[in-house]
């Protein structure tokens, strides 16, 4: 819960048969710092969009002049290098937010991995919206500085972690994100493929495959039904994540 946020007072309950009562992430994401008729005059600057799996958002060089709000399913953030190679930047869930680039232009390109909804609002009138309300502002400055130490922490796991670390801190990024809505979660659903996983760790997708079965063999992960990992000694995951001694096995550093 961010430290933002108005009294439950002012949060709860909204009125009856107002658009955002439904939705399952306001608490979640920037809009946790409206009050019930600020949310009403946010809604009504912009409309929502649905998208399939493998469906585009926008596309590397596209006009950055949308924002969105992700509220269901789950996006791929990828860019296309120069020799065609693809190199995943993020995977984005419910509650993320997007399009704040810094320049006119989208720098990566947005895939949903599964269905999902968005709220959309033009940039122009996100922008004057902000000006007239610096909770916003405040609010977006936080996400920011998230997204900047995500950035590093991902330059650190690209640049000098071996394969088993590289998968190990995923697994432990997607547990600390399911623990934000149940503080005793143990499980995390994958929605995204081997591919993509590679793609966004530097690696290749049998070396994905091959870390993933040296941790279930190894009785720190059990792979379920669904994409559904479990994981069984997060100690040990902890500790291979850190280059802690806590080696499963051997993958190999990179390939």
């Amino acid at each position: 819960m961010n430290s933002l946020m108005q009294s439950p007072l002012d949060l709860l309950p909204l009125p009856a048969g107002h658009p955002c009562a439904a939705c399952d992430v306001r608490m979640q994401t920037f809009c946790s710092a409206l009050d019930a008729g600020e949310l009403e005059q946010l809604r009504c600057l912009g409309s929502t969009a649905r998208l399939e799996a493998d469906q585009s958002l926008f596309h590397q060089g596209d006009q950055a002049d949308v924002i969105y709000n992700l509220t269901k399913g789950s996006l791929r953030l990828y860019q296309l290098l120069p020799d065609g190679r693809r190199q995943v930047a993020g995977f984005l869930f419910p509650g993320d937010f997007l399009g704040l680039a810094v320049n006119d232009e989208h720098a990566f390109s947005a895939e949903a991995i599964e269905p999902a909804e968005l709220c959309r609002y033009p940039r122009g009138r996100f922008n004057r919206f902000i000006d007239e309300h610096p909770r916003i502002e405040r609010e977006l400055y936080r996400i920011a500085a998230h997204e900047l130490a995500a950035a590093r922490d991902q330059m650190v796991l690209l640049g000098r972690k071996t394969a088993n670390e590289r998968l190990a801190s995923f697994l432990l990024k997607l547990l600390a994100r399911a623990r934000k809505g149940d503080p005793a979660a143990e499980t995390i659903t994958l929605p995204m493929n081997r591919l993509d996983i590679a793609d966004y760790l530097g690696l290749t997708k049998e070396t994905v495959s091959r870390v993933f079965t040296l941790l279930k063999t190894s009785q720190v992960i059990r792979l379920m039904a669904g994409d559904v990992v479990r994981i069984v000694d997060r100690a040990r995951l902890e500790a291979i994540a850190s280059g802690d001694g806590g080696s499963a096995g051997s993958a190999g550093s990179a390939g």
